[in-house]
């Protein structure tokens, strides 16, 4: 069961213009709740009646309070509230919660992510402990995020912008392609990020015959299944809830047309 707790900001800092990273204290959130990386807080955000979904970049179960650390984009009114709390105040969490990625311990994992989809990521990199490579898909240089946090935790990272003002001139999963053709020795690929970009990894991941797991983005109410809100099809012609089922899901289970 997921825990409501009070949790304290201990750390805040801009990672650009309008992205941040956010440190709190969760009491046992963590040692009570935590399955894999890649599973999310459920904010208030006052004065918005919902809650926002925020992914978690990294989490350590610690004495006397466990730490979760979370990457946040303003995007609109809630997110903006977020935006504007300090060190020393606290938030109303319901965590941790969702499916996170299924990992094995001493698996070699290929990372690809967009945008606001790195973040999830970075826990993966933590948990392969050296044996992952990542690629790191951006609009432009200017939008760039935690490159140097995935270059301390991964055996490669790639950037990728579709501008080409840096690294990659091109889209996450063209790279990641341009990886696979040279080195396929992976345990399986797994990608957070917007839908076309997932559906492109996914194809990749088919065409060299490796798995590949995805963390679906979409707009959340209640957080626990609920309220119908995410449904997201899938290929069996069945609906699946991406607060509650996912948001992890094997891409081959995807309607990636639907």
């Amino acid at each position: 069961m997921p825990v409501q707790q009070q949790c304290t900001i201990v750390n805040k800092m801009p990672l650009g213009a309008d992205t941040f990273w956010m440190v709190l204290e969760c009491g046992n959130m963590v040692e009570h709740t935590f399955h894999a990386p890649g599973q999310f807080l459920h904010i208030a955000c006052p004065p918005r009646f919902l809650r926002r979904p925020i992914s978690v970049a990294t989490c350590q179960s610690d004495t006397p309070d466990d730490g979760v650390s979370i990457v946040f984009q303003v995007r609109g009114e809630g997110t903006k509230w977020l935006a504007e709390r300090g060190e020393g105040e606290t938030l109303d969490v319901l965590g941790l919660l969702g499916n996170g990625f299924s990992m094995e311990k001493g698996g070699r994992y290929l990372l690809a992510g967009g945008g606001i989809g790195v973040p999830p990521l970075y826990g993966c990199a933590q948990y392969a402990e050296g044996k992952a490579v990542a690629v790191l898909g951006f609009r432009s240089e200017r939008q760039v995020i935690l490159a140097d946090a995935f270059g301390k935790s991964c055996e490669g990272v790639f950037l990728c912008t579709d501008d080409g003002s840096l690294g990659f001139h091109g889209f996450a999963h063209q790279k990641v392609a341009e990886i696979l053709d040279k080195d396929k020795d992976f345990t399986a690929i797994l990608a957070c990020g917007p839908k076309p970009m997932l559906r492109g990894v996914a194809e990749v991941a088919a065409r060299y015959g490796l798995p590949c797991q995805v963390s679906m983005e979409e707009r959340m109410a209640c957080g626990v299944g609920a309220c119908l809100g995410c449904a997201t099809p899938m290929k069996d012609g069945s609906m699946k809830h991406v607060c509650k089922d996912g948001p992890v899901f094997d891409a081959t289970e995807v309607d990636w047309n639907g």
